[in-house]
Formats: C-alpha cells, sequence, structure tokens
C-alpha cells in the first residue's frame, strides 16, 4: 500500500505534471484578477464619461460625440418639476431643456427615476416653436417607429419603461444650437398614514448590487431589450445588468443635475403645517386655501425629495371615496380607514424576525439609522414574544439557532449583536430571505418579519417571486433605509407579505417612525378583506387580494363598478370577529385620473403575477389591453412622438455621449466600488479565488523542488 501511494505522489510531482498543474493555477488565477480589474477598468471608464446608453439612470442627456464612438457629457441646462396636489391625487410634470451646443446633428437619450406606483401618460417634445405630442404603442412598433423617423431626419422622441420606477428618453435629430425641451406628465396618489399626508419625487437611483453569472450573450437583442456597457455585464438573474449599473460621478464631482421643483398644495382642508423632510423649502399662501412650495436653494439630485403635511383638526373618516367616469365605464378609489379604538388592548402571541441589511452599500450614516432601528425594536419586545435576528451582506447568519424568548438575557445579547455589526460584501438578499421566510402555514404565534435595507438589487423579480412562494402565514414589514432606497422593490415586497413599507432617511426620524410600525405590530390588523358591490356582484378591484388593514395606515382601493352599482360592502376579520364597513357611491367626489390609477395598479397586479409564475404570453396580452386603452407606458408599451417633416439633411451625420449620475448622499464610493468589500459586484470574491489559485501554484512549485523533482 505504500509504495501505491509513493507512486502515485510522484506521479503527481513529475516534472511534466507538475509544469502542467502551475499552469493551470496561473491561468485561472489571472482569469480571476483580471474580472476585478475588468471591473474596476469598467468603472473608470464610466468615470472618465466612456459608456452608453444603459449607464444612466437619472435624467441625463447621451451624446456620442467621437470618431472612436466614446460618449462625452453633454450639456443639461435645467430640470423642473410641477406637482399639482388636489385632495388625495397628484398630478406631475416633469420638464427638462437642453442645448445642443455643437456643430453636429444629435441624438439625445437620457433615463430617470419615477416614483414606482406613477402612471404615466403623456409626452411632449418641443423644439424651437414646434410641440410634438406622443401617442401610446405596443414597444417594439414605438422603437420602429422611432428608428425609421431617425433615419429619415425627423424629430422624433421615444419614451420606454426600463423598470417599474426607471424610464428611458431618446430624442432624434437635434439640430446644432438648438434647444428641446423635453415633458412628461403622470398621476399618483397622495400618500396617507398616521394623520400625515406625503408624496415623494425620487431625483437619484443608486448603484446597484448585481448577482449571479455573467452571460456569454452580453444582454438580450431585439427592439425591447439592449445591452449596454455597464460597469457589470448581464447576468443569468439580472439579465440586463448592463443598462442599470451606471457610471458615478464621485468626490468633487458629485454635483450634477440641478433640480428646481414647485408644489401647489390644494389639500381640501385646512393645512396645519407642510414640511419638506430632506430639503430647504419656501412655504407661500395662495388664494382660496392653496399653498405653493419650491425650493430655498440651489439643490442637486442626489436624494429623494419627500414632503408631508397634516390637517388642523384631523378626524380621519372610515372611508374617503373618490370617482372617474371615462369610456362609460365607473371607476373608484376608495381610500379604506383603519378602525380606531377596537380591539386595541388585545395581548398578541408574535414571533418577530429582524433582518438588518450590512452590505456595502449600507456605510456610513444608512447602517447608524438601522442598527439604531433595530435596537429600538428589540427594546419594545415583551417577555411573551420571541424573536431572532438574522443579519446579511454577501451571505447570511442568525443570532439563535431558532427564535428565543424575549426574555432580558436575550434582548441584552441581540442588542450586543447589532451594535457590534459592520458594513462589508454584496447585498443577497435572497440568502436572507430564505432563512427569514419559512412557508409555514397556521402558526400558534403572529409571525411577523421586519426587513431592514436599502434595496439596491437589481434581481428584484427572483425576490418577488421568492416572497410569493416562502411566505406562508408570516407577514412582511420592509424598512427603507437612506437617502435613495429602491421603492419599488421595498413596496412591493411589504404588499406581497401583507405588511407595510416605512423610510426612514435620517437618524432622527428613527424614534418616530419606528415607534408608528411599533403600533401596527402591536395591534391587530383586519385580515381577509374582500369587496362587493351593494347587491353582492364582484367586481373588478386592485390590489387583489387586497392587503390587511393595520391601525394608522389605510388602504388605497382602485375599483371598476358593475353597471347601476350604488354602493360598496367591505367585510373583514378583526380579532377573530366579523369586521364590516358600508360605503356609497353616491358621495364619491369627482377627480380626474382615477380611471388612470386604476389601470397602473391593473397592470402591476398582472405583473406580479409575472413574477409570481403566470403565463406570460397572456399576462402581455392583458397588459398591452389596458395600457392602450388608457394610453400608459409599461413593459410592453411606450410613448413616441414624430415630427411630420424632416429637418437633417441626409448627408449630416447623428452623434452621442453621456452625463454622470450622483451618488446617492451619504453612499461612500469606497465601500461600493473600491476595496474588497464591493456591494455592487462580486470582486472581492473574484480577488480571493484569483489569489488562491496562484497561491497554489506556488506551493507546488516549492514542494517540488524540496521534493527533488
Amino acid at each position: 500500500m505504500g509504495n501505491e501511494r509513493d507512486e502515485k505522489d510522484k506521479a503527481l510531482f513529475d516534472p511534466g505534471n507538475m509544469l502542467f498543474v502551475f499552469y493551470v493555477g496561473v491561468v485561472m488565477g489571472l482569469i480571476f484578477l483580471a474580472m476585478v480589474v475588468d471591473g474596476r477598468a469598467a468603472v473608470d471608464r464610466g468615470n472618465r464619461g466612456e459608456f452608453n446608453l444603459s449607464e444612466v439612470q437619472q435624467g441625463e442627456l447621451l451624446f456620442t460625440g467621437t470618431s472612436e464612438g466614446k460618449y462625452l457629457p453633454a450639456p443639461q441646462l435645467s430640470q423642473d418639476v410641477e406637482i399639482y396636489v388636489s385632495g388625495m391625487a397628484a398630478r406631475t410634470m416633469v420638464r427638462q431643456r437642453f442645448l445642443n451646443s455643437s456643430k453636429e446633428w444629435q441624438e439625445a437619450i437620457y433615463v430617470f427615476p419615477l416614483p414606482d406606483e406613477s402612471a404615466v401618460d403623456r409626452l411632449r417634445m418641443r423644439v424651437g416653436e414646434r410641440v410634438i405630442e406622443g401617442e401610446i404603442r405596443e414597444k417594439i412598433e414605438a422603437r420602429k417607429i422611432y428608428e425609421q423617423a431617425r433615419k429619415e431626419g425627423k424629430k422624433a422622441s421615444l419614451l420606454a419603461q426600463e423598470r417599474p420606477n426607471i424610464f428611458t428618453m431618446s430624442v432624434a435629430n437635434i439640430g446644432p444650437g438648438e434647444e428641446v425641451e423635453v415633458e412628461i406628465e403622470y398621476q399618483q396618489v397622495v400618500g396617507l398614514a398616521d394623520g400625515v399626508f406625503s408624496l415623494r419625487f425620487p431625483m437619484v437611483v443608486g448603484p446597484r448590487y448585481i448577482p449571479g453569472s455573467p452571460l456569454k450573450e452580453n444582454g438580450e437583442q431585439g427592439a425591447i431589450h439592449f445591452a449596454g456597457s455597464g460597469w457589470s455585464l448581464d447576468t443569468d438573474q439580472v439579465a440586463d445588468a448592463s443598462r442599470i449599473t451606471p457610471p458615478v460621478a464621485i468626490g468633487a464631482e458629485n454635483k450634477l443635475n440641478p433640480v428646481r421643483l414647485m408644489v401647489e398644495l390644494a389639500a381640501g382642508f385646512p393645512v396645519a403645517g407642510v414640511e419638506s423632510l430632506y430639503h430647504g423649502i419656501t412655504v407661500s399662501d395662495e388664494a382660496r386655501g392653496t399653498k405653493l412650495i419650491r425650493f430655498s436653494g440651489e439643490v442637486m439630485a442626489d436624494r429623494d425629495f419627500v414632503l408631508e403635511w397634516k390637517a388642523e383638526k384631523m378626524q380621519s373618516p372610515h372611508a374617503a371615496l373618490f370617482t372617474e367616469n371615462r369610456g362609460g365605464n365607473d371607476y373608484l378609489l376608495l381610500m379604506l380607514m383603519p378602525p380606531e379604538g377596537e380591539n386595541t388592548d388585545k395581548v398578541l402571541a408574535r414571533e418577530l424576525i429582524f433582518v438588518l441589511d450590512t452590505s456595502g452599500s449600507m456605510a456610513g450614516p444608512s447602517i447608524i439609522q438601522a442598527r439604531a432601528a433595530l435596537v429600538l425594536a428589540i427594546s419594545r419586545l415583551h417577555e411573551y414574544d420571541r424573536f431572532n435576528v438574522i443579519e446579511f451582506n454577501s451571505t447570511a447568519r442568525k443570532l439563535f439557532p431558532k427564535a428565543e424568548a424575549a426574555n432580558v438575557e436575550n434582548r441584552d445579547r441581540a442588542v450586543r449583536f447589532v451594535e457590534s455589526l459592520q458594513v462589508d460584501g454584496g447585498t443577497e438578499i435572497a440568502s436572507a430571505l430564505n432563512l427569514a421566510l419559512d412557508g409555514r402555514q397556521n402558526n400558534e404565534r403572529i409571525r411577523q418579519v421586519i426587513f431592514l435595507t436599502d434595496g439596491c438589487v437589481g434581481n428584484e423579480e427572483t425576490l418577488l417571486a421568492m416572497i410569493g412562494s416562502r411566505l406562508g402565514d408570516s407577514r412582511l414589514f420592509t424598512v427603507g433605509i437612506g437617502s435613495a432606497p429602491n421603492s419599488y422593490f421595498m413596496s412591493r415586497a411589504a404588499a406581497m407579505g401583507r405588511g407595510s413599507f416605512t423610510y426612514i432617511g435620517k437618524i432622527a426620524e428613527v424614534q418616530e417612525k419606528m415607534m408608528a410600525l411599533f403600533q401596527k405590530l402591536e395591534h391587530p390588523a383586519v385580515i381577509s378583506l374582500s369587496v362587493v358591490d351593494s347587491k353582492g356582484q364582484p367586481m373588478e378591484y386592485y390590489p387583489d387580494p387586497i392587503p390587511d388593514l393595520y391601525q394608522g395606515e389605510p388602504l388605497v382601493i382602485s375599483l371598476k363598478l358593475p353597471e347601476q352599482s350604488d354602493g360598496l360592502q367591505i367585510t373583514g376579520s378583526l380579532g377573530g370577529q366579523l369586521w364590516q364597513e358600508q360605503v356609497h357611491t353616491q358621495t364619491a367626489a369627482r377627480r380626474p385620473g382615477v380611471a388612470t390609477l386604476w389601470a397602473r395598479k391593473k397592470i402591476r397586479a398582472l405583473m406580479d403575477s409575472l413574477a409570481l409564475g403566470g403565463e406570460k404570453s397572456e399576462i402581455r396580452e392583458k397588459v398591452l389591453e389596458t395600457a392602450l386603452e388608457h394610453h400608459l407606458v409599461s413593459r410592453y408599451t411606450s410613448l413616441v412622438a414624430v415630427e411630420k417633416q424632416a429637418s437633417r439633411p441626409q448627408e449630416q451625420r447623428v452623434r452621442q455621449a453621456a452625463l454622470k449620475t450622483n451618488l446617492p448622499q451619504g453612499w461612500q464610493a469606497d465601500k461600493i466600488f473600491g476595496g474588497t468589500s464591493r456591494t455592487a459586484t462580486p470582486a472581492a470574491l473574484h480577488l480571493f479565488m484569483g489569489g488562491l489559485f496562484l497561491l497554489a501554484a506556488l506551493l507546488l512549485v516549492r514542494r517540488n523542488r524540496r521534493a527533488g523533482v
């Protein structure tokens, strides 16, 4: 036996075999190190302005300006936002003006964020005195119309959806010295929670974590998807990764994209106070109780704008109702208020699972806010509660093997654990969801999962599908952390998890926002909600199924009424008892845009079913039908506008380049793009594997020499 092993060892260290092993180690090591270098080189290329369409995530204009095809920054004159609030509805116009100061004809392309619930239904392009209105078309058809107009030298614009909260604008054939103004309009619902009305306008999208293995072909080709040249390759988990990894202005450069904003607030009641949470504003009183809000100084697009206001004497009705008739159909927007003072003394037997994101994008103020929020949550636990804490970045781990009693000893241990956590690595939300959601039904306790993260990932659909399949009887509450969280993913995860979404943008908000969340968690919700008309007829409403109704946070339901319906009946279960509410449609206030909001919510529900494994062709057909009927931009429809006459001579070429996006306020670039703890890409793993292979090759050589071979 010993002789046999000696022969194997000699074979292993045979000079020929040894040379082969050495070369394999070196080659594999260099491959992994090259992946790191290539990733950093891509970031450097982006920071020098050498990138294209996919590398922009907010209002930006791209011009191709050199014979080598490199992208150069284009001037942006201004970005103006006008928001008109009427009761519970808001109409927003985003206007961006660009000047082509070069001597070349240009094609402009820019990408920008909007609220994920925004119903985008209008596009206008102004060039000089000419105004070109957009028309809704199927996405492939719209792209063909635009490309044909571009070739013919006609001015054209195309508005397409990248994600529910990110849109791409293309503008063709802008002449030398011409100024172009592009306007889009959308409808949204005003938020209401704990007696506070709110409005959010996102202005920046942070760098996203891209999981998965690179695809052999970088991105989908065709009329709908185009491979980009961002700092990430497309992967098997994020097929459009190259389109959502834009170059980022860092350091002194991080002062781009100035924004002017105006809000005309017609609340419909006397307002006690108006507050901007993260920007300085001026507020002036206008006629008929209207207030006019503006930024008090120059503002750069590096964080979300959030406006809040309250009624002087807040007496919330049990239901608020708005209606619109369009195309012979009656549409309703129902704001259902939670019951007050009912069964509030009931003690809930709960199991709470706290999940905390400690990835690189949470560095700085974000992790401070998150730790403070979680420590406060743990301190609120009762002796009869059970709990656990999960931390995740590139991997996930539990504090306890299973949920433990919330006694003083376990709470103290959990607080010490949370306070010791540091940021590092990527945002592997899937690993955390796998630990937090167990898929169990009929739990003995009410199981509540509180998820604290910025949500900056690119694989949203995969994660939503995971929530849908593993939720069981759990309720998922998301807490968005930082200056620019991925509110689309956070709000959809909460809705799918039958919970709620809370946003914390600064440390001063932790106490107030978390206390409001605790009120929801500690009191029974109205569950198993359903709605029928007064005659018992079912109706088409969204969201469907209706989420639970929590204390302090109303539900917004969009409905399409059956013919000759004059009222609604809402039923549910509160503390094991029947709960019901009657609503008379004759009392509904008329509001334009209610039908548009219903259509947007229907599209959102359809796309959620796609993430949960629905039939793609069937869902696509239904989305197309709804979007085309209501003139809405969606995953399958775009707005396109084309000028009748050609303006560019055929002998003139069209060129393009780009603006960078700001790093969200408070984020640390070195934790995202630099060092070995990058959250945006798996660079640390590549660096580790490369070093490991090289080290193995060197050790084999050293051992070979000692063996005298």
